[in-house]
């Protein structure tokens, strides 16, 4: 079997016909886990607790379990009975919880194995995945999947990278402004921000309750397909007739681009069009005016009552102050000391203001304004979906200047506006890049509650750009 092209709906196939053992795929993708240490994808990798759940499976004889046997990993902010829940963060590593969050009592009733709980950026406050927390290689940082001098991408950057390297061929992560579509647009994985409140957040280390969701992230998009379906409900979802479909491309959203992530994008852009569907170019005005008044007035606000109640939760008897003293990354600690603890937010000239009056002016009239802007943009241009290039640029070099706030803004451009505005959004590998050789990703963003309709969307398109090639082994 060849598990460098293995997918999660191929290998539940397999192991339904016992073309193979659980035994045998859970063994090989611990096996990759553990020779690809310097990928610092995993916190905890659970080789007992997962052989014995392959085993399980094996002897049961089940073959109706939708992802019966399959080994998958889960971002290390999501629980799992019996294994540490760090959020990436040292005060939590020894925090193990009782019980599996909602999502994930979803995939192991599925029969999913979980072979353990990957690398987060801390506390999933940024992009890079450089956690200097955690570490199983030589340097401190995620590393990516394609090359180990460049980042994973973030927040959830072991599920990426995992993925992206062939560990295995889906997981969970989480995203708050693009944190499974950056890593997934980055390593060469797909995967799905739904739509707020579609999934239960319960179980979940939070930044914010108006913005977090969990995500599938997967080798391709049925994969995330089947994934969103074992979480969610629904019957299976079949790719849809490009023909006559119409997409939006917004021209902010095409800013800031490097020359390999442009060159790709037009590509694409000149595939849909052969498939016969209509490119519409767009205006949205103020999108980002709107966007930059919910983002971090939402996010940093909600970051210090949500974390609070869920370290309650918990029963640690840590507090958001004990918290906050020992996480390891400056710019993790910078954020929460500055701006969280002191509920602080930076004013019109840089000074720092009281949040709570931005914060209310975000949820009262700012965020629904941007709700509403992209209600009127689908519905007045007749969109079935708007894309743009997931990220502007490639992955960039791995040390501490990775987490840049300058990079953290780049690198969201594009995946914020749609987080804060609660929409669904997929990203789909298209390419590596032509000089850089890194993988590419191109996101589609839907109306809310649209997650179906636009997986349908993009597993067409995926048969259109066809699959990433493997990364090379060291």
């Amino acid at each position: 079997m060849d598990l460098d092209q293995l997918t999660l709906t191929q290998a539940a196939a397999d192991l339904r016909a016992r073309k193979v053992t659980s035994t045998a795929l859970t063994q090989e993708a611990l096996t990759r886990a553990k020779i690809s240490a310097d990928l610092n994808a995993f916190i905890t990798l659970d080789e007992a607790g997962a052989l014995k759940a392959a085993a399980a499976f094996d002897a049961s004889g089940n073959t109706n379990m939708p992802l019966g046997g399959v080994p998958i990993v889960i971002k290390d902010n999501i629980e799992v009975a019996g294994l540490p829940c760090t959020a990436g963060t040292p005060a939590l590593k020894h925090y193990v919880p009782k019980a599996d969050a909602p999502v994930v009592a979803k995939l192991r009733a599925a029969g999913a194995v979980i072979i353990g709980k990957t690398s987060m950026h801390e506390l999933a406050f940024g992009i890079s995945g450089y956690n200097t927390a955690f570490k199983t290689g030589a340097e401190f940082g995620v590393r990516n999947a394609y090359d180990r001098a460049v980042i994973a991408g973030g927040s959830s950057s072991g599920t990426g990278a995992a993925i992206g390297a062939r560990i295995v061929a889906g997981g969970l992560g989480t995203d708050t402004g693009g944190s499974v579509r950056v890593p997934g647009a980055l390593n060469g994985c797909a995967s799905l921000r739904p739509t707020v409140g579609r999934y239960p957040q319960d179980g979940i280390a939070p930044i914010s309750h108006t913005r977090d969701t969990a995500g599938p992230m997967a080798a391709t998009v049925a994969d995330v397909e089947l994934l969103d379906r074992v979480i969610a409900g629904g019957d299976a979802v079949h790719p849809a007739d490009l023909a006559g479909l119409r997409i939006g491309i917004v021209r902010t959203m095409l800013a800031n681009l490097d020359a390999d992530i442009e060159a790709a994008f037009q590509a694409a852009v000149a595939q849909m069009k052969a498939q016969g569907v209509a490119m519409v170019e767009i205006e949205m005005p103020q999108l980002a005016e709107l966007n930059g008044q919910v983002g971090f007035p939402v996010a940093l606000y909600e970051a210090y009552d949500d974390m609070a109640a869920y370290l309650a939760h918990t029963g640690t008897g840590l507090n958001i102050e004990a918290l906050v003293k020992d996480i390891a990354s400056p710019d993790v600690k910078g954020t929460y000391d500055g701006l969280v603890i002191p509920r602080k937010l930076p004013g019109p000239d840089n000074t720092l203001v009281d949040a709570e009056p931005i914060y209310d002016a975000a949820i009262k009239s700012a965020r629904p304004a941007l709700q509403a802007l992209y209600g009127r943009t689908f519905a007045d241009n007749r969109l079935d979906v708007i894309a743009f290039p997931t990220t502007p640029r490639v992955a960039i070099a791995s040390n501490p200047d990775s987490s840049s706030l300058e990079n953290f803004g780049l690198f969201i451009q594009n995946t914020d506006p749609g987080s804060n505005a609660g929409i669904p959004g997929i990203q789909i590998p298209i390419a590596l890049g032509a000089t850089s050789r890194l993988p590419i990703g191109l996101e589609l963003d839907g109306p809310a509650g649209s997650d179906r309709r636009l997986l349908a969307v993009g597993m067409a398109l995926e048969q259109v750009f066809g699959r990433l090639p493997a990364p090379p082994r060291s």
